[in-house]
């Protein structure tokens, strides 16, 4: 974990208005492991492959890709039994829902020009709006951008209902929060990624009694809670489910 001196940005108005960034949407898939093992080859694949080809629409701000480790598995504070198979996590940040059109039309393309040899079974893709986001005051840098801080790896929640995720930046290694929602009928989801500085493993510790503190009022139930790393560049086979 790192400290920084100097004001953090989310105190100064004048770095403020210079530019809060326009993410609105989040894009998240969550998959199983390969069944055949061929998660470093499906990993190796989309890093150099895949991915890189999404940042050619116009929408997109960033993506992030996250493996879940046994440790990490272990370490889950809860896991519903519709996601207890999610073992890899792939984010991208837009900043428009609009944006997911020419998303889903790249996908195609690329499908039809042999460009998509693997696939992870599929636990749930979905999108949601992004509604809030925090930054720990040690890191200096504001909210609006702590996705873009480079990240050991991301706590990730999935709750039922909504509430905002502000106080889980207190634990040590809590960079930053964003918290998104997604609504279907009657039924809201929340989708909270704490960005870390330091071992998700580690970090899902001190989380625990914050997260107990939290779902003990019922305005949120846990589905999944659980930390993950985030792949390292051409160090695929790192982190592994």
């Amino acid at each position: 974990m790192t400290s920084f001196a100097g004001t953090p940005s989310d105190d100064l108005p004048a770095v403020l208005e210079t530019g809060r960034g326009d993410v609105t949407t989040v894009f998240v898939s969550l998959t199983a492991r390969d069944p055949g093992g061929r998660d470093v080859d499906y990993i190796r694949w989309h890093s150099l492959d895949h991915r890189p080809e999404q940042h050619r629409l116009a929408g997109l701000r960033g993506s992030l890709r996250l493996v879940s480790t046994p440790t990490c598995r272990a370490a889950r504070a809860a896991s519903d039994d519709r996601y207890d198979a999610v073992d890899h996590v792939m984010t991208y940040w837009f900043a428009d829902p609009a944006s997911l059109g020419s998303f889903m039309a790249l996908g195609r393309a690329l499908a039809v020009a042999g460009r998509m040899p693997l696939r992870l079974p599929s636990v749930e893709v979905a999108s949601y709006h992004v509604a809030g986001a925090v930054a720990a005051p040690r890191v200096v840098v504001g909210a609006d951008v702590v996705p873009w801080r480079p990240a050991v790896g991301v706590y990730l929640l999935l709750e039922q209902g909504a509430a905002a995720a502000a106080r889980l930046s207190e634990a040590e290694g809590v960079a930053g929060v964003w918290w998104a929602t997604r609504t279907d009928g009657d039924v809201v989801t929340q989708l909270t990624q704490c960005f870390l500085d330091d071992d998700p493993v580690v970090v899902a510790g001190r989380l625990e009694p914050l997260l107990a503190d939290r779902w003990r009022t019922g305005e949120v139930q846990a589905l999944l809670a659980a930390p993950f790393f985030s792949v390292v560049p051409y160090a695929w086979d790192r982190y592994l489910p």
